[in-house]
């Protein structure tokens, strides 16, 4: 089992950054792939953006050239630093760890943290 905490979330005005951050239970060396999944109210859940154990990202174009994200393996953790926030930025925002095992995959989800971009 992987437990995952989330911080960071807030209100921010439109224009404005926020950073979340995620800490997972277990060392993030033998989590595969780390990522943030956002999820509106009435929307399906959406996925933002993932970190390899190697550190290749990969982005959502909603989100692409605005949101980092990033992890340090040191502090079993993984980031999500979020500019130029926008009002459809607006959703709970759930940290994700995926492990590739040979037999299967393992997904984890955290609580998530609220993120709400208004003026």
């Amino acid at each position: 089992q992987v437990q995952l905490v989330e911080s960071g979330g807030g209100v921010v005005q439109p224009g404005g950054s926020l950073r979340l951050s995620c800490v997972a239970s277990i060392s993030t060396f033998s989590i595969n792939y780390m990522g943030w999944y956002r999820q509106a109210p009435g929307k399906e859940r959406e996925w933002v953006a993932r970190i390899a154990v190697g550190g290749s990202t990969n982005y959502a174009d909603s989100v692409k050239g605005r949101f980092t994200i990033s992890r340090d393996n040191a502090k079993n953790s993984v980031y999500l630093q979020m500019n130029s926030l926008k009002p459809e930025d607006t959703a709970v925002y759930l940290c994700n760890a995926l492990r590739v095992r040979s037999g299967g995959s393992e997904n984890y989800w955290g609580q998530g943290t609220q993120v709400t971009v208004s003026s």
